[in-house]
């Protein structure tokens, strides 16, 4: 395992812990415009999202986004779009970071039904393909190059 990781890292693969929650969702720790947040890695999510509620939080710019939101139950759901954020994992950094915004009530109400954390937002395949990403599930560590 030793050897995968050095390989790892001499190929700038940057690691970054996750935990898995109650309810077996992957969470990572990271940052939007500098603050800090807690985020469900979710690999079946196209784009990376925050709620509506934490706008304000991130300092992000809300766009309009004729883009219908569709996942974790619900569908049609109204969105926006913020450009040019600046998104940190660990010390994996990408600056011209762009995020979709809705509606993540349904999301949080889910996980503190079963008594789990809520999470400001969720990091999707849109970062997990640009960081060329290697999950490793067994040692909960993320790897973005």
């Amino acid at each position: 395992m030793e050897e995968f990781q050095t390989t790892l890292k001499k190929n700038n693969y940057k690691k970054i812990n996750f935990k898995v929650s109650k309810t077996q969702h992957l969470l990572i720790k990271g940052t939007i415009n500098g603050v800090k947040g807690n985020f469900i890695l979710d690999t079946g999510a196209s784009n990376s999202c925050v709620g509506f509620e934490s706008v304000e939080k991130f300092n992000l710019v809300a766009q309009k986004s004729k883009t219908k939101a569709a996942g974790a139950g619900a569908i049609g759901m109204f969105t926006q779009q913020s450009n040019d954020n600046k998104l940190q994992l660990g010390r994996w950094k990408n600056s011209e970071f762009q995020l979709v915004i809705f509606d993540l009530s349904h999301v949080n109400f889910a996980l503190t039904q079963h008594k789990a954390k809520r999470v400001d937002g969720i990091i999707g395949a849109d970062v997990l393909l640009q960081g060329k990403a290697i999950i490793d599930y067994y040692n909960h560590c993320l790897y973005l190059k």
